[in-house]
C-alpha cells in the first residue's frame, strides 16, 4: 500500500478479512497510511529519526 501506484490484491484482502473485522481493516489501513505520510513528511523536512527502532542482531 505504501508504494505509489500499488494496489492490494484480492488474495491479500481476502486473507485480511479472515483475520480482521471490517472496522479493524479500516483502522489498520489508516494506521499504515498515517505512518507512511508521516515518514514522507519527516524525510522532506529532514527531521531525523528518534532512533526508537533497532535491528535485532545488528
Amino acid at each position: 500500500m505504501t508504494v505509489t501506484g500499488r494496489d492490494v490484491s484480492d488474495e491479500l484482502f481476502a486473507r485480511l478479512r479472515e483475520l480482521y473485522t471490517d472496522d479493524e481493516i479500516v483502522e489498520l489501513t489508516e494506521t499504515v497510511a498515517w505512518e507512511n505520510a508521516s515518514s514522507k513528511f519527516n524525510r522532506a523536512l529532514r527531521i531525523p529519526s528518534q532512533g526508537l527502532w533497532k535491528r535485532k542482531g545488528g
